[in-house]
């Protein structure tokens, strides 16, 4: 069912049941009404209409999947859940506020998100409304969420776009040629780099950045030829409705804005690239292909490697990345490793950018073919024999241990295995050991943001590299069955909420409205052009 189908069906619902509702509270929904028709019809002559539509079809199967409450809609819970898995699978965001939670009982809610706190504290006062009435969100209200927002992020990105102008001393109203905006738009992604570290008001810093940057080499060239790639790809889109007597291509900062929000939301999977090549050099030291590399390989890696992995033993414990023995033997599961803080590559005010979680992708997978919070054991080893990953091909047999572990997940609850349980990532992660994180219960979940580490030592020296490898030199072999010996029976259902019983009433449903009409207020946000200060600036350095 398509997006404007489900706002219609919602809109006559809202009308069949405000019938009942007299007086004051009839003209409010109303007015409420007439505010989100509005709304729609802005949607739709401003070309965001199919953006709607492929946010809702990328979020289809995972909200059809998690649990629902009496209204039929998803509670905060699985609204943090969902959130977080489309940044994170369509970008590569870690949006702050929503940070891997660390399987604790208390986690954050979307209402905190400081995007939304500093941008639009309507919408946090709408969420917060719904929630206190037990209503929930449903699939238009979650779209309109998400798509609001994706604005206020690509919002930010104009600013750090303007400063680019500026840094290169190129007005922003009047366009400029091919080369001037391949100057522009690399500055940006320097800037991007370099998140809150960025000097944005020193034109000459910045232009010596650049040439340092191009002479050294690095990751330069691929940056560059990602920034020229965008470019080609919008004179290609828009091909049919640019001025074909023009000799050479000129670009308006509208047009600058556009190719820029390519960049953003693209930069995620492009720079996953590097964390592919990261992880296939960690699995080179797994010699026996369980996710599991022991520490002294991890330390050793010889000076021509492409990675030296530095990072500290007791950083590695605190993300969930060390695993243990009895025995003393320490040995890095790779893909929590992958999925740590410590790979974040860019990092703004709102939101980080980090290796991609492949697990997501495989849930993704699953969510579709479910498409319900929970599902008998039998159906999944079904589907799980036959997944692929990048390491695993399929059809496979599941070894007997993982199965039992599979059907006392489900004879723990009443012959179903919730999907979004910490138990079913426990077995994920054996089933699919290089590509999703062993669940650890963090003390502290803030140990799994990249802000924790800022100010603290995070990776050791060569010296001390060289004496880490050396003290763990024997390695220890992690058979399966061993490793299973290891589970964690501690279920924590972090898409669940305490189910609320609320009599239906003209409150909720004035809460529902205003919702819709505060998610697609924020959405249709006009962008602000107001030039970017650095406020306190720092000093700068090469992220290259």
């Amino acid at each position: 069912m398509v997006l404007l189908g489900l706002v219609s069906l919602a809109l006559l619902g809202f009308v069949d049941a405000g019938a009942n509702i007299r007086g004051n509270h009839q003209l409010v929904l109303e007015e409420i009404k007439q505010s989100l028709q509005e709304s729609m019809q802005e949607v739709l002559r401003g070309g965001s209409w199919s953006k709607l539509e492929k946010i809702e079809k990328s979020i289809w199967q995972t909200y059809q999947s998690l649990p629902k409450n009496e209204f039929g809609h998803i509670g905060p819970r699985a609204v943090r859940y969902l959130v977080h898995n489309y940044f994170a699978k369509e970008h590569g965001w870690l949006i702050k506020g929503l940070e891997p939670h660390g399987h604790q009982a208390d986690i954050s809610q979307v209402h905190e998100v400081n995007i939304l706190q500093d941008k639009a504290p309507a919408l946090v006062e709408s969420l917060l409304e719904a929630q206190r009435k037990g209503r929930g969100l449903d699939l238009a209200d979650a779209v309109a969420m998400l798509a609001t927002l994706e604005r206020l992020i690509f919002d930010e990105a104009i600013k750090l776009l303007q400063a680019s102008y500026n840094l290169n001393v190129l007005p922003m109203e009047t366009p400029i040629d091919e080369v001037c905006i391949h100057d522009v738009l690399t500055s940006y992604l320097i800037l991007f780099e370099m998140g809150e570290r960025a000097v944005l008001q020193n034109p000459e810093l910045h232009h010596a950045l650049k040439v340092r940057a191009s002479e050294v080499g690095g990751n330069w060239p691929l940056l560059v030829e990602f920034e020229e790639d965008a470019v080609s790809n919008f004179k290609f889109t828009n091909k049919d409705i640019r001025n074909p007597f023009l000799t050479s291509p000129t670009f308006s900062f509208e047009d600058a804005v556009d190719i820029v929000e390519g960049l953003t939301g693209d930069y995620g999977k492009w720079q996953n690239l590097e964390c592919q090549q990261m992880k296939s050099e960690l699995m080179e030291l797994d010699v026996q292909g369980n996710g599991l590399v022991p520490l002294g390989r991890f330390y050793s890696q010889p000076e021509n490697a492409e990675y030296h992995f530095t990072e500290t033993r007791q950083y590695l414990r605190q993300i969930g990345a060390l695993q243990e023995s009895g025995t003393g033997d320490l040995h890095v599961r790779i893909a929590n490793y992958m999925t740590g803080p410590s790979n974040c590559i860019a990092s703004s005010s709102y939101y980080s950018v980090c290796c991609l979680n492949e697990c997501e992708g495989l849930m993704n997978e699953l969510e579709a073919k479910v498409l319900a919070p929970t599902t008998t054991a039998h159906r999944l080893l079904d589907l799980v024999v036959n997944m692929s990953s990048a390491t695993v091909d399929a059809p496979r047999q599941i070894p007997s241990a993982l199965e039992q572990k599979l059907h006392l997940i489900a004879k723990q609850n009443d012959g179903q295995v919730p999907l979004h349980g910490r138990l079913f990532a426990q077995w994920m992660h054996y089933a699919f050991p290089h590509e999703c994180p062993y669940p650890q219960i963090a003390e502290d979940a803030s140990v799994l943001t990249p802000s924790h580490w800022q100010d603290k030592k995070t990776v050791v020296s060569k010296a001390e590299r060289i004496q880490l490898a050396e003290v763990h030199t024997a390695v220890q072999v992690v058979e399966e069955e061993a490793t299973l010996l290891t589970w964690n029976e501690t279920e924590v259902l972090a898409a669940y909420d305490t189910p609320e019983r609320k009599s239906f009433n003209g409150l909720r449903l004035f809460a529902q409205l205003g919702l819709l009409a505060a998610l697609l207020r924020a959405a249709l946000g006009a962008v602000s052009l107001l030039p970017g200060g650095c406020g306190k600036c720092k000093s700068a350095e090469l992220p290259f």
